[in-house]
């Protein structure tokens, strides 16, 4: 018998050491081997690392990132901490990469190497079906793919789960972010949490997209990768308002309601559809998407579904199913989720459906990762159970 469960507790309190007080005092139970600390970035970080810090068992691993809003069973919160409390048959080792700014494929590479270091294993050894790797990244780096590369090197089949540290800011001048290891909180990182459990667990991704049918191809794309120049052979804004039927460009960007949102761009991988939407059009029509591009590609167009039950779908029947007797679940949710769901009136629903998830603690983040891609406007989880 081999399980992994977790406790979750939530502050809206404003000191730091008033915080960490009422969150342990939620606790009760076994001392966990891991706590994960999801704070609205307004708060004081370091203070509020420390506090915690300071409280918990010397054994007790911390992680934890600034957020665009907290998540709990209870539903979607601003301005508060939110705290889950792992325990059980596992073992972590923890990696902080730093630097990735300036090299984010040495960034990852040097998080992955000192979580494995932590658990006594070298990469390449690592088996896929008892590791698992959770990511939180600076996500105003943008650079979740080259990180990923890093991560991987040495290891394609390990699964990786996660996304990055946000801030509910809106203007992108001040946006910042930062990430908890244990006693250090850092920004222009990404942290690495490896797990090794004989538990059940899964990494899983819910969106609200079905495919269209229809497809559109990457034909001409700038020399930093990010901005498609063409789509089809046509001026790329041009083309995405022609085939979604809008005729100002300006409204398709992301968070519009008859835009990118509405209907996203995917790439399919086997069977999966990993939604990777375009995110603004800029006045040179051309599109500035999330993700790097390559000229050539083709990428599925979706077209919206029931964001709130496609959600209470996910939670009460596919991760059930794919993870026996399911106790905790972190929670990795696009901010672009958040956004879409106020602009549509969904957002109570959307709340209300995480009452029907284990055990669960996350944040809304900036841009997702998932088995090793960087997603966009997806729920993004690491479910444990028991067996």
């Amino acid at each position: 018998m081999a399980h992994v469960k977790m406790q979750t507790a939530r502050s809206t309190l404003t000191d730091p050491v008033a915080v960490a007080e009422d969150l342990l005092r939620q606790l009760h139970g076994p001392p966990p081997k891991l706590v994960t600390l999801f704070a609205a970035r307004q708060r004081d970080q370091r203070a509020l690392n420390r506090a915690v810090r300071e409280r918990l068992p010397k054994a007790t691993r911390l992680v934890g990132a600034t957020t665009a809003g907290e998540l709990d069973n209870n539903g979607i919160h601003e301005n508060s901490v939110v705290l889950g409390a792992l325990s059980g048959d596992f073992e972590v080792g923890l990696g902080l990469g730093s630097g990735l700014t300036g090299d984010a494929i040495a960034a990852g590479a040097q998080a992955i190497k000192r979580a494995c270091e932590e658990l006594g294993v070298r990469q390449q050894d690592l088996d896929a079906r008892r590791y698992v790797g959770l990511v939180i990244d600076d996500g105003f780096r943008y650079k979740k793919e080259e990180l990923l590369l890093g991560i991987l090197e040495k290891n394609q089949t390990l699964v990786l789960v996660g996304g990055g540290a946000s801030d509910s800011e809106t203007d992108p001048a001040r946006q910042s972010a930062l990430i908890h290891v244990d006693g250090e909180v850092a920004g222009d990182g990404v942290l690495v949490a490896l797990f090794k459990t004989n538990a059940p667990w899964a990494a899983l991704r819910s969106h609200w997209y079905v495919p269209t049918g229809e497809r559109m191809t990457i034909t001409k794309v700038d020399e930093t990768h990010t901005r498609a120049l063409e789509i089809d052979g046509q001026p790329a804004a041009r083309r995405y308002a022609d085939i979604l039927g809008v005729e100002n460009i300006a409204d398709l960007e992301f968070g519009r309601p008859g835009g990118f949102a509405l209907r996203p761009t995917a790439l399919k991988v086997g069977r999966e559809y990993f939604i990777r939407a375009a995110w603004r059009p800029l006045e040179d029509g051309s599109i500035l998407f999330a993700n790097l591009l390559e000229e050539g590609s083709e990428l599925d167009l979706m077209k919206a579904g029931d964001l709130a039950g496609m959600t209470r779908d996910f939670f009460q029947e596919e991760l059930p199913r794919r993870v026996q007797n399911p106790q905790a679940a972190l929670l990795f949710h696009c901010s672009g989720r958040l956004w879409y769901a106020q602009a549509q009136g969904q957002l109570p629903k959307l709340s209300e459906s995480l009452k029907l998830a284990p055990s669960a603690a996350g944040m809304n983040v900036q841009f997702e990762i998932y088995s090793g891609f960087h997603i966009n406007t997806t729920l993004t989880v690491l479910a444990f159970g028991s067996n």
